[in-house]
């Protein structure tokens, strides 16, 4: 579509919900005087510390710290972007997002427009297919053998059904001739790789005779398949193509599923197969995703890293399987940073976690998986047996040969950490090679000490106050006489009432959602939910108190100051009558 959504897009739709409502669709919340209580759907707990504000259109954990507006609740809880959060709540309205139309010609937006209508195409047709597939498995000839071959791999019909898995049939036109009405559906088919085109007019079915995965993003739409052969056959598993709407390097087999499994997910185990993953899910291991036979990529780890905190590849542990281990963290590097986990485990020879966690079970997967290597003991390990580290001419080398990992690494404990293991295993005369790693190491803990312990000022609990009523705005006529106020916070409590002044019926959560991505962002938030012992009722009576007293602490410091420069004789003709209105005002 075109441009970016627009603001009054974001405001109405935020107008439009009742955070209380948006919630209770998701968690049962109970009512607690004037809010709303649940136990946090973000972390494990027994007492409820999840609350829900109606009057400030925010919910806020006391437990995990977790807090937020509406779209905020959806980015959380779905684990959505921000644009595919703003579309769930926009679906939830029953409405079309809106986009801004910029400065692009008709013609420009046109084709975007025809863009997009050829996306909303695109998924609606895998969905059918995808529908098509799993009827398939229960009404084609075929179907009790297909089923046979699913239960003697252990799986079951719910976790079948849960997965979308159906069956592609050993036709060449089975696809083809059901979906392609015309030359356009048939093109349509090619495109998103359903179907090739062969010499002759008709293309044919790229699946055949194959178990089918149908693989989902983040939404839950259907991008693509992985086709895996019941009976004898080359290659073993068949994968869509890169089309329009997928791009393997960017999704992760699994993951819808994995999150709709698991509202609490705590970590995530990247394998390699698709029968692995839903093999694991059978077993009671419903958090294992593939990377869709590529290394795991940047685009991924950063996906997993954003859902969960603890991460875990696990691969045969062949020279291939850790081949693409060390891929992983390589591109792992430069997203890692505290308070994040990337582990590796590597399974038996002649194993897979299909046929590890069908031998021996969930308990004895999952005590492998507390076993996992963490990922600098990996990387210590691949770039120590590349050196003889009981010479000198080994020790020169291995520093040399860490400087490139360790500049990936951004500033970090972690990183802190593994120079100071690489300090201990390279010894004495060790320091100038230390030094050139160690660059960059800068620590700001005593700054944000002091971030975390801000007086409480009275122009901060005038933006709270604010940010909780901003029809507060109305009390001060004119946000001139704020112009010229020089005190900490007084820039952010003046760009506020801008905002409110420019939106009178704004709500504190249209408010906070203007300073999405800002650095004032995290500021506002904290503030939203300090408990500053003011009531409704008295709102406005405090706020406006404050107001007066920043007003006249101003007046009386730009007279003071006027008058000293009078006595001194450097008063401008302007000055002179500035001086004569403020003591004006004061008599």
């Amino acid at each position: 579509m075109a441009g970016l959504i627009p603001r009054t897009f974001i405001d109405d739709l935020l107008a439009r919900t009742d955070i209380v409502d948006l919630v209770e669709s998701r968690v049962a919340l109970k009512k607690a005087g004037k809010n709303y209580q649940a136990c946090c759907p973000f972390h494990s707990e027994k007492s409820p510390s999840f609350t829900v504000s109606r009057d400030k259109q925010f919910y806020h954990c006391f437990g995990c710290g977790a807090h937020g507006n509406a779209i905020s609740f959806i980015m959380e809880y779905d684990r959505l972007e921000f644009v595919d959060a703003i579309e769930e709540l926009a679906s939830f309205h029953g409405l079309e997002v809106e986009r801004e139309e910029s400065h692009k010609t008709p013609a420009q937006l046109k084709k975007e427009q025809l863009v997009h209508k050829q996306k909303q195409d695109d998924y609606q047709l895998m969905s059918n297919i995808s529908g098509f597939y799993q009827q398939n498995l229960r009404k084609h000839a075929d179907a009790p053998n297909v089923i046979s071959y699913l239960k003697s791999r252990g799986l079951s019909g719910e976790i079948v059904k849960s997965f979308g898995i159906g069956y592609a049939a050993d036709s060449w036109d089975d696809v083809v001739s059901t979906f392609a009405r015309n030359r356009d559906s048939q093109q349509q088919l090619v495109d998103l790789g359903m179907a090739i085109q062969g010499d002759k007019a008709r293309p044919y079915d790229r699946f055949r005779g194959r178990l089918m995965f149908p693989i989902k993003d983040k939404r839950g739409r259907v991008i693509g398949f992985g086709g895996r052969v019941i009976k004898d056959g080359t290659p073993k598993y068949l994968n869509s193509p890169e089309t329009r709407i997928y791009h393997k390097g960017q999704e992760l087999y699994g993951l819808y599923e994995a999150k709709q499994n698991c509202k609490d997910l705590q970590r995530l185990v990247v394998v390699e197969g698709y029968m692995d993953v839903v093999a694991l899910a059978q077993h009671g291991i419903p958090y294992a995703v593939a990377s869709l036979g590529t290394s795991t990529t940047a685009e991924q780890l950063q996906t997993l890293f954003r859902t969960v905190k603890e991460v875990i590849c696990c691969y045969d542990g062949d020279r291939a399987g850790r081949d693409a281990a060390w891929r992983a963290l390589e591109n792992a590097l430069p997203l890692v940073r505290d308070g994040i986990s990337l582990k590796f485990v590597f399974v038996p020879d002649g194993e897979d976690p299909d046929t590890l966690v069908r031998q021996h079970g969930q308990q004895a997967f999952e005590q492998l998986l507390d076993q996992a290597m963490p990922m600098s003991k990996f990387l210590f390990e691949h770039l120590m047996s590349t050196v003889d580290i009981n010479t000198l001419e080994g020790k020169a080398a291995l520093a040399d040969i860490f400087q490139p990992y360790i500049e990936k690494l951004p500033d970090s404990l972690l990183k802190d950490s593994i120079i100071n293991e690489l300090a201990n295993k390279l010894g004495a005369g060790s320091q100038q090679q230390l030094q050139k790693l160690n660059k960059k190491q800068t620590t700001n803990e005593k700054l944000q000490q002091r971030n975390n312990h801000a007086k409480v000022t009275p122009i901060r609990l005038a933006i709270a106050l604010l940010l909780e009523h901003p029809h507060l705005v109305s009390v001060l006529d004119d946000l001139s006489v704020l112009d010229r106020i020089d005190m900490p916070g007084i820039e952010l409590f003046r760009q506020l009432m801008q905002q409110c002044k420019q939106n009178p019926k704004m709500n504190s959560s249209q408010l906070l959602e203007m300073w999405r991505g800002t650095p004032q962002q995290q500021i506002l938030s904290k503030l939203l939910m300090w408990d500053h012992h003011v009531d409704s009722d008295a709102a406005e009576h405090v706020f406006s108190d404050i107001l007066e007293k920043l007003i006249n602490s101003f007046v009386e410091k730009r007279t003071e100051l006027l008058l000293q420069k009078a006595r001194m004789g450097q008063l401008s003709a302007s000055e002179k009558k500035e001086l004569q209105v403020l003591i004006n005002a004061r008599s």
